[in-house]
């Protein structure tokens, strides 16, 4: 039938059960979040008249967050020196991967440091997490 609507063209998607994220050799199973992005500032030039003549490419920028259930940020602690924070964790890398279709994507985020720590809890929570911010150097898209 020409012309015919494609109902469920992209077959299955890719969803949070599809995504995994290893950080120091295994994957984290109290994982309730991640999120990363980068960017690289491009810009038009402009000379003579009102139009760009070039453009231009600054500074790349990549950022990322995580957001872990109480118990593994407690097992993250536990796991270090007495009296070191989760900040203090040298560089390390965090490897997400998915799968679509057969084949597995993995995005690296490069030399990842957790930049804070807290604990939000109200009543009626059932569970606690914290949402950590990353500094990330740089991220490797499907590698």
């Amino acid at each position: 039938m020409a012309g015919a609507r494609v109902v469920n063209s992209l077959g299955a998607m890719v969803g949070w059960t599809k995504v995994s994220a290893r950080l120091f050799g295994r994957d984290v199973v109290g994982i309730l979040k991640i999120a990363y992005s980068d960017n690289k500032e491009i810009q038009n030039e402009h000379g003579a008249g009102d139009m760009p003549i070039g453009e231009s490419e600054g500074s790349y920028t990549a950022e990322g967050s995580i957001e872990l259930t109480v118990e593994e940020r407690l097992a993250l602690q536990k796991s270090l020196p007495t009296g070191k924070r989760i900040q203090d964790i040298g560089a390390f890398p965090i490897v997400v991967s998915y799968e679509y279709q057969g084949v597995i994507y993995k995005d690296v985020l490069n030399n990842c440091r957790i930049m804070n720590n807290g604990v939000d809890v109200k009543q009626g929570d059932k569970t606690i997490s914290t949402e950590h911010k990353l500094k990330v150097s740089h991220i490797s898209w499907n590698v």
